[in-house]
Parts: structure tokens; sequence; C-alpha cells
């Protein structure tokens, strides 16, 4: 073990708990801490003090953020650590029994998870969220235009009825009759259009990003820029895949063993990052149909006995193979030193 202090933290909106514990699981200390720099600095140099420090956060992409990415940058070893389970709980429930337990979950090896990292990964996270609200706002706007459209009246509505989508929020944006509902269409048809510019923009964005970070992404039938840049972000770091078979529990394209004496059988996996897992299934969509190779494994898959449910799910973890290696071989490019 390179460390030889366990630093649990438990984060908040304005201030964290730590708590530290050596090899054998002795206590330390404990501090608390503002949730600034000062007390990032304040923590460092307080676990410095007792050892080699290693860092188990709890909400390192929420309230623990900024502290995650100070540490970060400083060349400390820091992990990601889940809430603590109902049963645990059962111990009671305070900053500082959650701090302790974030560090025993450290000791005791648990595999937690290195931190997905900064940086322009953390740009196309973030465009990610931007593009899912923005993708729900339109649909919300285009559902009202249609309900409106629906009881307008008969005039109005047989102009509007034979369109669906932008060709709707089109046309709705340049009403000009006064009468209810006009209004209300201009108004929501110029919102969807809006939302329309925005989602645009974002993906012109996301698309530069992705063609920095690894350009092979998008020279893959069936992946675009959104399902590329969720790749990366739920890859993160490339410390984070250990192994093919840990990106694809990740991904929750895993089967899980769920055998009872003579049956032998798997169960689906409900687990993993879930947006992880919907970037797979777009893709695997896509490749069945307009992918030879996939087709053919796919086509394999049904002849074998498997229904299209099952066979979807293998080429899923297929894919989840597949994606794994090509991520591994684009993080390589993109650090290895150039030649001059």
């Amino acid at each position: 073990m390179e460390w030889t202090v366990a630093i649990g933290i438990d984060t908040h909106r304005e201030r964290h708990s730590a708590c530290a514990l050596d090899a054998l699981g002795r206590p330390l200390g404990e501090l608390e801490l503002s949730a600034d720099e000062s007390g990032y600095r304040l923590l460092a140099a307080w676990a410095r003090s007792l050892g080699e420090p290693a860092f188990a956060l709890e909400g390192s992409g929420s309230y623990g953020a900024g502290l995650a990415r100070h540490l970060a940058e400083h060349g400390e070893r820091v992990y990601e650590c889940e809430r603590p389970t109902r049963r645990d709980r059962r111990r009671g429930k305070s900053d500082r029994i959650d701090a302790a337990a974030a560090a025993r979950r450290l000791l005791a090896g648990e595999g937690l998870a290195r931190l997905r990292g900064f940086g322009e990964r953390e740009q196309l996270r973030v465009l990610l969220l931007e593009r899912r609200s923005a993708r729900q706002a339109q649909s919300a706007a285009l559902n009202q235009l249609h309900a409106l459209v629906i009881t307008a009246p008969p005039t109005l509505r047989e102009r509007l009825e034979t369109l669906r989508g932008l060709a709707l929020a089109r046309r709705s944006a340049r009403l000009r009759r006064q009468d209810s509902p006009a209004p209300s269409l201009r108004r929501l048809g110029r919102r969807a259009l809006a939302l329309a510019a925005e989602l645009e923009t974002i993906d012109g964005e996301l698309t530069t990003l992705v063609r920095r970070l690894a350009p092979t992404l998008l020279e893959e039938c069936g992946v675009g820029p959104v399902c590329a840049a969720q790749l990366l972000v739920s890859a993160g770091d490339p410390q984070r895949m250990r192994s093919e078979a840990a990106f694809a529990a990740l991904a929750g394209t895993s089967p899980v063993d769920a055998s009872s004496g003579r049956q032998q059988r798997h169960r689906l996996n409900r687990g993993g990052d879930r947006q992880l897992n919907a970037a797979l299934y777009m893709i695997a969509l896509n490749r069945k149909h307009a992918h030879a190779t996939t087709r053919a494994y796919y086509e394999r898959l049904q002849a074998s006995g498997k229904t299209k449910r099952e066979a979807l799910r293998c080429l899923k973890r297929m894919l989840a193979r597949h994606f794994y290696h090509l991520l591994q071989d684009a993080t390589q490019e993109n650090t290895a030193p150039t030649r001059t």
C-alpha cells in the first residue's frame, strides 16, 4: 500500500467533515473544514502531517467537486465513495460517522473508483446535462403545440394539423392572427425554434471537444457526437477503467449471476451508469441495421435461439468490449509525447 493514512470525507454545501484512520483502522483525528480554498489547504496540510494520505470522498461530483479538483490538482490520491447503505445507517447517522465509514471503505480495499477527471471531460459532462434539459424543454413545447392545435378553431386547425415537430413550430411562429389560441401557438413555436438553435450550438461544441479528445469515436458506425461524448464522460480518467470487464460493469452490460441449485442462469444488470448504458443501446440499434459485422453477429445470436431482447443485450456487451479498447487506444494517443 503506497499510502499510510485513510482520510474519509463527508461533503456538504458549506462545511466538510474529515476522519483519519491508520492502516489498522485506528482513529488518528477528525477535522471540520470550510468548503473553500482555505479549507482545502487546511485539510491537505492536516492530512500530510499524519502520514502519506489517500482520500475517499462522498459527493465528489456535487458538493465535494471543488475539494476533489483541488486535491487531484495537487497530486493526491482521491477516490469516489458512495453514500452509506441502509444497513450501514443502522449504527447511526452523523457527519463524523459518514466520514469514518468512507475511510473504512478505503481501508477495506473495496475497489473504490477513481475520479472521472476534470478539464475537457467536465466540459462534456456539463454540455450533456445542458442538452438533456434543452431536449426535454423542446419536447414539452412541441407537445403543447400539438395539444393546442387539436383544440384550435377549425380553420386554424386545418392549416396546422398535418404538420409535425419543428415544421409545426416554424408555421406557428409565423402566425399573425390575434384570435385565441394564435398568440400562444406563436410563442410556443418560437420557444421550440429557440431551443432547436440551442441544441444545434451544443452539438457543435460537443463535436469539437470529442474530435479533440478521441476523434476515432466519430468514425465508428452508429456513433454521433452525443453518444461519443457520453462514452468519454462515463469512462472519465483512464485509470478508472481497470479492465474491459470493469468497463462493462460500469455500463451495466455485464450479466449478473442469478443461479441457484441446478438452475444456472443470469439476469439483467440494472446497475452501472445508466446514461452510458443508454448510449450503448442507441449505438447498438444503429449498428445492427447499418454495420455488416454487427448485423451478422446479431443474426447469429437470434439463430442460436436468443430472443430479440437477449440478442440486443449481448450486442451491448460486445460493444462495451469494443469501445473499451477504442477508448484506451485514444487515450494513449493523446497522452503520448509528441516528437519534434
